[in-house]
């Protein structure tokens, strides 16, 4: 394989993007999150602690009242007016932390769309490819960062808490106002430090992600030359030279219709031809078609002997999730596995009978 040492032309970049591949932190979204809850606290604590004081008071006095208190009316009123009062006491935190959230992506993403990312794709669902995310460099990297990420945090934190550990004796018989006063400004004190040291690491993994992005667009030589002659190319010719693969790769799948297992159909729309070998962890599809490409499909299948199964829902979910060499995916092995089944069952009764 040759070295991908060369920089990603725009075509490349712009693929990338339209793919939903951009460099984007998520330490960054966190962090700018906890600060933007942290600030929208501190602004409205004072009103948030009064809120709920006065719905304290209101639920005492309301409880005082043994008529009340025990009625469906008067409990039900009460709960009402209760989560009423925590909504309101969260909303402003909330509303502040989905906005920084949403500010946060878009600066590091932009406001351009990329419904390529949305469509499903069964090659996510590898276990394979999990298992060397999860053990593989990457692994490894986002490891390293996440006991960096504690560490740091967790140095800061004990540095400002240790120091005030003897002062906290001193708050023994302290008016309840005047403790809860400084242990929450305690608490948010600590929290804001830890914040902003959480941001550092944001900022410091965005450089990160960003070459991460950029050795991964990388290409080699031949594909930069490749990619200026298609542009050098008129459109007539790449068009025609883009019909001719096809073409091709039409006619490399009819091929691979004879080595199929089963083919599955609409009846008359649809047409999946599968294939299922040892050492697989599921069949993989070999052909596919609408229309008149089914309808070559089954041709060849009746030709060959392969054995045509009728299953509208299942050919229709094949057909539109999954593309021609890449295995089933996992939520239709129950479908997949029943139709074979079926085959293998029908395969040897007519052997026997021979």
């Amino acid at each position: 394989m040759a070295d991908k040492t060369e920089k990603a032309t725009p075509k490349r970049r712009e693929e990338a993007r339209a793919k939903g591949q951009v460099a984007r932190s998520m330490d960054l979204n966190g962090a700018v999150v906890l600060l933007a809850g942290l600030f929208a606290m501190s602004a409205a604590g004072a009103a948030i602690v009064d809120r709920m004081g006065s719905f304290m008071r209101w639920a005492l006095t309301a409880a005082a009242n043994p008529n009340d208190a025990v009625s469906d009316k008067g409990a039900g009123h009460a709960l009402l007016i209760g989560l009423q009062q925590v909504g309101l006491c969260v909303a402003p935190i909330a509303a502040a932390a989905m906005i920084a959230g949403i500010v946060v992506n878009l600066a590091q993403t932009g406001v351009r769309p990329t419904p390529k990312a949305l469509k499903p794709d069964p090659r996510r669902l590898n276990p394979i490819s999990g298992i060397k995310n999860i053990f593989g460099l990457n692994g490894i990297v986002e490891a390293i960062k996440s006991i960096v990420k504690v560490s740091v945090v967790g140095a800061i934190v004990a540095q400002m808490l240790v120091p005030k550990l003897r002062s906290f004796g001193a708050m023994v018989g302290m008016e309840p106002v005047q403790l809860g006063s400084d242990l929450a400004s305690n608490a948010f004190a600590v929290a804001k430090r830890a914040a902003i040291a959480y941001l550092l690491i944001g900022i410091a993994d965005v450089f990160y992600q960003r070459y991460r992005h950029e050795k991964s667009l990388r290409m080699d030589h031949q594909e930069i030359k490749d990619e200026s002659k298609q542009q050098q190319l008129p459109a007539e010719v790449r068009g025609a030279i883009r019909r001719r693969q096809q073409a091709a790769s039409r006619a490399r799948m009819m091929e691979a219709v004879p080595t199929a297992d089963v083919v599955i159909t609409n009846p008359t729309h649809y047409a999946v031809a599968l294939k299922y070998e040892s050492g697989h962890a599921a069949p993989v599809v070999v052909a596919k078609g609408a229309d008149i490409i089914a309808a070559r499909i089954r041709e060849i299948a009746r030709e060959n002997h392969v054995p045509l199964v009728p299953d509208p829902p299942l050919a229709r979910s094949l057909h539109r999730s999954v593309e021609v060499g890449q295995q089933i995916p996992e939520d239709l092995f129950g479908a997949v596995a029943q139709v074979l089944a079926y085959v293998y069952r029908m395969a040897g009764r007519r052997g026997v009978g021979v």
